[in-house]
């Protein structure tokens, strides 16, 4: 029989074309093992971090099945974003392997497969080779090639490959589409749990503690991991809310406000929205399982105030007609403002304050530390540092009566000051409801409807008394 030329030209095209569409349809394997070339790293004091890189990649027209590897961990799948710089490509599908290389998952894949096994006889190594039927620990049962079966203690195996779905670093792995066959430089981020930072604080007060000096350092902790070489390290302090859903492919822009140097210091400051950014003028690399200190800022010459403070009460109704009191050392404060004009005027993110003083002979002895909450400028800091070793205060209920609808309260609070010398003592009274101060001998401050104040001065190694009549309605 005789074919027609024409069939036969159509069969080699269809052919050809079927064998061009299936070459295009094959997934190609993409590798991508080679160090970022620019990599972003954003902490957050949340346990989060966000990871931001570029590395070049080239990639086959078609499909393409990328396997992306040293990314971190703990990173939150739902939040991974890739692109393609300076080129289109199409992500069709994402998984993220993390089932990593141990004996124990090595073993598992084993099971009813052959197997080298040593067992050690003290100095003495001996070959044992079967079919691996169980295991637990360090001890294997083995089914030799007679049919034996061989119970032996070992976890020194010679295997003929890696199984397959086992590696060695956590690895992000794509399906792409592009129709450009090049190299393009693919741009990645995400969020990772595991990281997070915090600011220390070492304020040196001055012989006569009016001044201050004041360090500020960051220690950032990576958990995440992996680790992050040579990177652009930025911090936000600010409580960023988070939801147990959150649409991160919709993330709100944010709000970048004038940057500020920090002065003395490696960072520079910025408005992030709602928050405050810090931006290592430098790259720095954080190792995984590594806690890293930076210096954040410094700042010298600090106006201070030491304030002496007498509170005892919790509140009137707690007393009673027949309260008798107790001696109380008075608790001592340290207050300045974060201002410009005292040599400060920055945002000082949450953490502790650690306060230092020369002794006699010129070192340094601590003297009290107190944790301090994100601070705008021109805010005043109150630092709590302990109680006043040489002051004593006692309240006492000197009178207690019914005025129709009144309940009035005579007190009288004595301050005793050993010191050598002059100071003022903040005596605080917490109240509440409808009340008015009928006779005192030391004009009152009233800071709200629930505190009152007084500031009594008590001379060097000397008493002060304060005597007030207060007054409640009765309701």
């Amino acid at each position: 029989m005789k074919i027609d030329n024409r069939i036969i030209a159509g069969l080699i095209a269809v052919l050809i074309i079927s064998f061009v569409l299936s070459s295009n349809l094959l997934n190609k394997q993409v590798l991508v093992e080679s160090k970022a070339k620019e990599l972003e790293v954003t902490v957050y004091n949340q346990n989060l971090g966000v990871v931001k890189e570029y590395r070049d990649t080239f990639l086959h027209r078609g499909l393409n099945d990328v396997l992306y590897r040293d990314v971190a961990s703990s990173i939150d799948t739902t939040s991974v974003k890739l692109s393609s710089v300076d080129g289109d490509i199409n992500v069709l599908e994402q998984n993220y392997q993390y089932d990593l290389v141990s004996l124990q998952k090595i073993l598992d894949k084993y099971v009813d497969k052959q197997i080298t096994a040593y067992q050690i006889y003290g100095d003495k190594k001996e070959l044992v080779e079967g079919t691996l039927l169980s295991y637990s620990g360090n001890q294997i049962i083995l089914k030799d090639a007679d049919g034996n079966i061989k119970t032996l203690s070992s976890n020194n195996f010679v295997l003929p490959e890696l199984p397959e779905g086992l590696i060695t670093k956590p690895t992000l792995q794509w399906l792409i589409e592009t129709e450009d066959e090049r190299n393009h430089t693919l741009e990645l981020s995400y969020m990772t749990f595991g990281m997070n930072w915090r600011a220390d604080y070492v304020l040196v007060s001055n012989e006569d503690d009016t001044l201050l000096d004041l360090n500020g350092w960051v220690t950032i902790n990576n958990n995440a991991g992996t680790t992050f070489e040579d990177a652009s390290l930025k911090l936000v302090a600010g409580d960023v809310h988070r939801a147990q859903t959150y649409d991160y492919e919709n993330m709100p822009s944010y709000v970048l406000k004038d940057s500020i140097a920090i002065g003395g210091s490696q960072f520079v400051e910025e408005g992030l929205f709602e928050y405050h950014m810090y931006d290592l003028q430098r790259k720095t690399t954080l190792k995984n399982n590594e806690q890293k200190q930076v210096s954040l800022l410094e700042s010298a010459g600090i106006g201070v105030k030491k304030e002496y403070v007498y509170d005892d009460m919790s509140g009137w109704w707690w007393y009673g007609s027949d309260y008798s009191g107790a001696e109380k050392n008075i608790d001592v404060y340290l207050k300045f403002k974060n201002s410009e004009s005292n040599n400060l005027g920055l945002p000082l993110p949450a953490g502790i304050i650690r306060v230092f003083k020369e002794d006699s002979e010129g070192m340094l002895q601590f003297i009290g530390e107190d944790s301090i909450d994100h601070t705008p400028k021109d805010e005043t800091l109150e630092i709590e540092m302990g109680e006043a070793f040489d002051v004593v205060g006692e309240r006492k209920q000197m009178d207690y009566n019914t005025l129709g609808n009144w309940y009035e309260y005579e007190w009288e609070v004595e301050l005793r000051n050993h010191k050598d010398e002059d100071i003022t003592v903040t005596v605080v009274e917490r109240t509440g409801g409808d009340w008015n101060i009928v006779e005192e001998n030391h004009n009152h401050v009233k800071e709200s409807n629930n505190v009152i104040k007084w500031y009594v001065p008590v001379g060097a190694n000397t008493n002060s008394t304060l005597s007030y009549t207060i007054r409640y309605k009765r309701y």
